[in-house]
């Protein structure tokens, strides 16, 4: 009897040691496929601290240009030299060309906060977020004011280790 249990061993060794070789295989595959998947290479899942680099740098830059005195235009049109780029810079020339011609008589004085800004792909030297921001607005002239809430897809470039804002997509 025993020697009739020892083929039975072999066998179910080898058996068993077959399966443990399938199943390594097939654990090494699905590691390998989640490395290699999309959520995997977007930074925006994996790197919180990013993650968060290109959301602060992103807001400050967006706070910075769409805040304007009319009494100091200069910090805002700076604040474009450095923050802006690429169509962000060419459709901001002109709306900033606009407000220069009406903030004067109005006295206009504009003021944007970001509410949040969340990172939807991310990847070392480009992003893509969504903003919302909140933009108030007063006239010395008559004391006017209000505030205006805004949707943007903004496309933003690491140039030289800061973060520029590239593209402005009003939502």
């Amino acid at each position: 009897m025993t020697q009739a249990l020892g083929p039975v061993r072999q066998h179910l060794v080898v058996i068993l040691s077959a399966l443990m070789l399938a199943v390594g295989v097939v654990g090494l595959w699905m590691a390998y496929d989640l490395r290699s998947a999309d959520a995997a290479q977007n930074l925006a899942v994996v790197d919180e601290d990013a993650t968060a680099e290109v959301q602060s740098e992103v807001s400050q830059a967006l706070v910075s240009v769409l805040s304007y005195d009319y009494a100091d235009p200069a910090p805002t049109e700076q604040a474009a030299d450095q923050v802006l780029a690429g169509d962000a810079r060419e459709e901001y020339d002109k709306l900033f060309a606009a407000l220069e011609e009406r903030a004067p008589g109005q006295q206009l004085t504009l003021t944007a906060q970001v509410q949040v800004a969340a990172v939807k792909t991310l990847d070392d030297d480009s992003a893509e977020l969504l903003v919302f921001l909140d933009q108030s607005s007063q006239r010395a002239t008559d004391k006017e004011a209000s505030v205006s809430a805004a949707q943007l897809s903004v496309q933003a470039e690491k140039v030289d280790g800061a973060w520029k804002v590239t593209g402005l997509t009003p939502l």
